[in-house]
């Protein structure tokens, strides 16, 4: 097994591999095959050193690096050895360890996770107790200060006595209240996933013991990627054993935005002075061509510490081309027309070429020429699935079904669809569950409970129960119910469809019906667990996943994505856009060196990304804020021996005519262009005949018998109207399960 193990791998892979014991730093280059190196690493300590799978603990920053490295182990180890490890992202992991442990600091566990539109809502509801207003004090601001404070484990109090400017006055009293709001609703953050992980470690030795004694061996993915909190978090865990195995590049460090800390990773040796460092310098991704001028800009760094040297057995290859493009314009014909010639010539599909910016806003031009080209392509980071308006509202529900006191869910939905719960109802219930001095859900628990001293109109209040009633009737079913078939009761419940019906034009209300249709599909995979885990491990998994884990890289599309997503991918064909003063470096880091050079790893990601043929795309005048500036090359590219570029300029720029549709295998890539973002069109209704009939008795598991009023076929399934003995209900056969009763009398 060990020569199979190793029989692949290079002699530096075969070294990190082979190392058992003691802390080690394995820095990788982009494309050496770090992947490769882990599972490996995982699987000959299992099979030649004799390691229980149960005492390994592996750790990724992304789902998709979570998905994919367990499937490379279940095909190393098989499955039932692989289940036994436990590999995952810090946050999903730390869910897992605080569902057991949160006990200890006083908390309940069947806690919720905010992601960032919950924690949004929260903290537009925390500025309007505190009297503060929102567009002098931005929501999204606010919970970046906090975000920060709580990566540096700093807490409200802490922050409150060290703050400097009005600014952080503002945060320092939003963050205290909205930290108590969270506590209120039983709800963490996406922070305090981590931070209250470190604070049961260090309050609760007993039980950092335990996963010290668990998890002796301890491998983290992307190390220079974390934050203080994870820092400590895998430094506490390795500390008895001190059988650590990191793997990282500093020079693709590129995240310190949200907390990501260099020093981690510069300072490994420091914090274990007995380590192991092996360097993975063959590339297996790139041409040497293109390796020669990423390496000639990484190596201009002064913060640069390991000394690499990228080498490929993958042949010199082209020389990277340097564009200089007259305009913005001209720089996104120029892309669109060169992928359009790969095409052409065979070279190429458009699923081999990226795109790559430094901001979101860089898109704009590039997918108007896509749109003139007829070519399919995907912009990453876009809206998405989970993240759109109706799929957010079903899950505020489930959410609510699996803790009623989530506020923010509660806020959410509280009149969606619309049941008569106006804003000022909305507040009332606020002023009043504050001055009872309990939760939204308890104090519309003691309004059902007949309170005398409520501030509700008679219609206010009847509405309001209503929707107690759906909650509690929720809560109480989400434990007897499989996750699927509660989604069906929920939105024949609450008659999601007609909503999106009332709401939006007849093909929106389409679109948006289908997504929480594919919601309803997405709840299937959790038909294995039992019944009264599905929704609470469902609801986990959904608010852990990540932007690039949604990118379908077998789809044969452009990729249009920003710099910052790209890492961890690779393509063909890579143009990188805008490399000029103010876009890349940005004009925001222009002035500190230590952001200075992190632009400079940012555009390094994005050369390492491509295989065969890079791109370098710069332009002389470009429109920004409105205005049409001149603009100058990055002082990057300077960096770079011209002998490594070949240059190209066109001159007299004008726009390119439209070209025409490009067809592959007989098929064509020309979608209508509510289609051309996914590259996709929507799969044809299956033709079916109606089951039901006007007059036809039927029974409902929920509603109970009924007599059908009317039925129409729509997008390939059937809707029924029946009118129950409470009222009448539009219901779709496939979700419903309306069951005909046959007496004699119905024909």
């Amino acid at each position: 097994m060990a020569t199979d193990l190793l029989a692949n791998l290079n002699p530096q892979q075969q070294r990190a591999v082979t190392t058992v014991t003691g802390p080690v730093l394995v820095l990788a280059g982009p494309g050496s095959g770090k992947t490769r190196v882990l599972t490996h690493r995982i699987a000959y300590l299992i099979t030649e050193a004799g390691i229980d799978p149960l005492h390994i603990l592996a750790v990724t920053f992304t789902n998709k690096a979570a998905r994919e490295m367990r499937e490379r182990l279940v095909g190393l180890l098989g499955e039932a050895v692989a289940t036994d490890l436990t590999v995952g992202t810090f946050h999903a992991i730390c869910a897992r360890w605080l569902r057991r442990d949160i006990i200890h600091l006083g908390r309940e566990r069947d806690f919720v996770i905010y992601d960032s539109d919950d924690q949004e809502r929260l903290m537009k509801r925390v500025l309007r107790e505190l009297n503060l207003n929102e567009k002098q004090n931005p929501p999204r601001a606010i919970l970046g200060a906090i975000s920060q404070a709580k990566n540096e484990l700093v807490g409200p109090e802490e922050f409150a006595r060290h703050t400097r400017s009005y600014f952080d006055e503002v945060v320092a009293r939003c963050y205290a209240r909205y930290q108590a709001l969270l506590r209120e609703s039983n709800a963490l953050d996406f922070d305090d996933l981590l931070g209250e992980t470190v604070r049961l470690f260090r309050e609760h030795p007993a039980v950092l013991a335990h996963y010290q004694q668990r998890y002796r061996f301890l491998m983290v993915d992307e190390y220079q990627d974390t934050n203080r909190a994870q820092y400590l978090l895998v430094r506490a865990l390795a500390e008895r054993e001190r059988n650590l195995f990191v793997v990282g590049d500093e020079a693709q460090s590129i995240y310190a935005w949200r907390g990501a800390d260099i020093r981690n990773i510069l300072q490994f040796e420091r914090d274990y002075p007995d380590a192991t460092v092996i360097m993975l310098e063959q590339n297996y991704r790139s041409t040497q061509a293109i390796l020669d001028a990423a390496q000639a800009l990484i190596n201009a760094s002064p913060q640069r510490k390991y000394a690499k040297r990228l080498w490929t057995t993958n042949g010199k290859g082209e020389q990277v081309i340097l564009y200089e493009a007259a305009n913005d314009e001209d720089e996104a014909s120029f892309v669109v027309g060169e992928i359009l010639r790969l095409i052409a010539e065979g070279a190429a599909r458009p699923g081999d070429c990226a795109i790559m910016y430094r901001t979101n806003a860089q898109s704009r031009l590039v997918e108007e020429a896509l749109v003139q080209a007829h070519l399919p392509y995907h912009v990453v980071g876009g809206v998405r699935f989970y993240e759109r308006k109706e799929v957010k509202d079903v899950l505020a529900y489930l959410r609510l079904a699996a803790n009623p006191y989530d506020s923010v869910s509660l806020q959410r939905v509280i009149n969606w669809p619309g049941r008569g719960i106006g804003e000022r109802t909305v507040s009332e219930l606020i002023v009043w569950a504050r001055q009872l001095g309990v939760p939204l859900y308890q104090a519309l628990s003691e309004l059902a409970g007949d309170a005398a001293d409520h501030p509700f109109a008679a219609r206010a209040r009847s509405a309001l129960l209503e929707f107690y009633t759906l909650i509690a009737d929720l809560n109480r079913l989400r434990e007897m119910m499989a996750l699927g078939d509660l989604i069906d009761y929920l939105l024949a419940r609450v008659e999601v469809q007609a909503a999106l019906k009332r709401e939006y034009d007849a093909d929106e209300a389409d679109d948006r019906w289908r997504n929480v249709q594919e919601l309803r599909n997405a709840a299937l995979a959790y038909a294995n667990l039992p019944v009264e885990n599905q929704l609470a491990a469902f609801l986990e998994d959904v608010a852990l996943i990540a932007d690039v884990d949604s990118l379908d890289r077998h789809t044969d599309v452009v990729t249009c994505i920003t710099l910052h997503q790209a890492k961890g991918l690779e393509f063909p064909y890579v143009f990188v856009l805008g490399i000029e003063e103010g876009l890349l470096p940005h004009s925001r880091s222009q002035t500190d060196r230590d952001s200075l050079e992190e632009e400079r790893r940012l555009l390094y990601v994005g050369m390492t990304r491509a295989q065969r043929r890079l791109y370098l795309c710069h332009a002389g005048q470009r429109a920004l804020f409105g205005r049409v500036t001149a603009s100058a090359r990055s002082r990057f590219l300077a960096d770079i021996p011209p002998a490594l570029f070949k240059p190209l300029r066109r001159r007299g720029y004008r726009a390119l005519p439209a070209p025409q549709p490009v067809m592959f295998n007989d098929r064509s890539f020309n979608q209508p262009p509510a289609r051309r973002e996914s590259g996709r069109s929507a799969p044809l209704p299956t033709p079916l005949k109606a089951v039901f009939f006007p007059g036809q008795r039927v029974r409902h598991a929920t509603f109970g018998e009924g007599i059908v009023v009317s039925s129409r076929l729509i997008e390939g399934d059937e809707e029924v109207t029946v009118r129950f003995p409470d009222r009448e209900r539009r219901l779709l056969a496939s979700f419903a399960r309306l069951e005909p009763i046959t007496d004699g009398s119905d024909r």
